[in-house]
């Protein structure tokens, strides 16, 4: 039986990842911290299916334990501190945990067993301000805030280690992938909750940033099939893992909206808050090297996707659907 490490398994892509490696018959086990208080929700149906490891990316002596203790074939991370805004106040931690745990991990997996199969989660945000559209592996990276500064390190730390270890350690470079699973504070399940709240008569108003913002937005559930296929490879390498669509936070807002019969015009407003002190404005990507390479492709579209995370936020504001998040 295959063994795997999800680091960031309580997360959005942690959940999903693991349900496809279960299903796959894993034996599957997943780093938390044991110095916080850790929110299970989103696998709370997996919990009796999953092993725990108590490990910290800014600990690297509990890594190595983690990693002797449950002597993984896999190691997937995916674990960060992976809110935009969150890093413009607090860089540091980001850099800590998103730049340096990477390379904590990455040295544990070299002390441990070298044999292990790495990916790192890296990110469409580390494109920034865009060279080229769409961008691909070989675009070159511009930044636009310190999480796509510390995902820039963690992407190329994997590359040095690659290269000067000869680890089979690929990375994955996601463009915007969402569910019903997604975090309250991102601006798609802000934007499909809030439109299931002014739908259910509980709020009017919904406050967001920049509207015009353009994304390629996919569904977090397809995107980890992307991952899992990069291990098995017989050889590491890199890849853009996206729709190849770019849409807009406006027409994002159309479709949430439109779906419960609601005009976005009539309640969303515009808040300077949420503007980033430097936006990226246009990402859009070019998967046709993991289509043509690894076999994967996208299957769900933008509308599935939206109208998807708008049903669940109806259903669970309802009552009808345990929280996830």
């Amino acid at each position: 039986m295959t063994k795997a490490l999800i680091t960031g398994i309580t997360g959005q892509d942690g959940s999903y990842l693991a349900e496809l490696l279960l299903a796959k018959g894993y034996d599957v086990a997943g780093m938390v911290r044991r110095s916080s208080t850790v929110n299970y929700e989103r696998i709370a149906h997996l919990q009796d299916q999953v092993d725990f490891a108590n490990g910290d990316l800014l600990d690297q002596v509990s890594l190595i334990e983690a990693l002797r203790a449950h002597e993984p074939d896999e190691v997937y991370n995916l674990a960060a501190q992976s809110f935009v805004q969150t890093s413009f106040g607090q860089p540091v931690l980001t850099g800590e945990t998103t730049a340096l745990g990477v390379t904590r991990l990455l040295d544990a997996i070299r002390m441990v067993n070298p044999e292990i199969r790495f990916y790192q989660a890296s990110s469409s945000e580390m494109f920034g301000k865009v060279q080229e559209v769409p961008q691909t592996e070989s675009t070159s990276f511009h930044p636009r805030s310190p999480y796509g500064v510390a995902k820039v390190y963690g992407h190329w730390i994997t590359v040095n280690y690659r290269e000067s270890y000869d680890l089979h350690a690929s990375s994955g470079i996601l463009f915007n992938h969402e569910s019903p699973r997604r975090g309250l504070e991102f601006v798609t399940r802000k934007i499909t909750h809030g439109a299931a709240q002014i739908k259910l008569g509980r709020q009017d108003k919904l406050a967001l940033g920049n509207l015009d913002a353009k994304r390629d937005w996919g569904f977090a559930g397809d995107y980890v099939e992307a991952m899992w296929l990069m291990l098995q490879q017989d050889r590491p390498d890199d890849y853009v893992v996206c729709t190849g669509e770019t849409h807009s936070v406006r027409e994002f807002c159309e479709v949430a909206f439109g779906h419960l019969g609601l005009d976005y015009q009539e309640h969303v407003v515009i808040d300077e808050r949420f503007f980033r002190p430097a936006e990226v404005d246009l990402l859009v990507g070019d998967a046709k090297k993991a289509t043509t390479t690894l076999g994967w492709e996208p299957k769900t579209t933008f509308q599935d996707l939206v109208t998807m995370m708008v049903d669940a936020d109806m259903a669970l504001l309802e009552g009808r659907l345990r929280p996830l998040a």
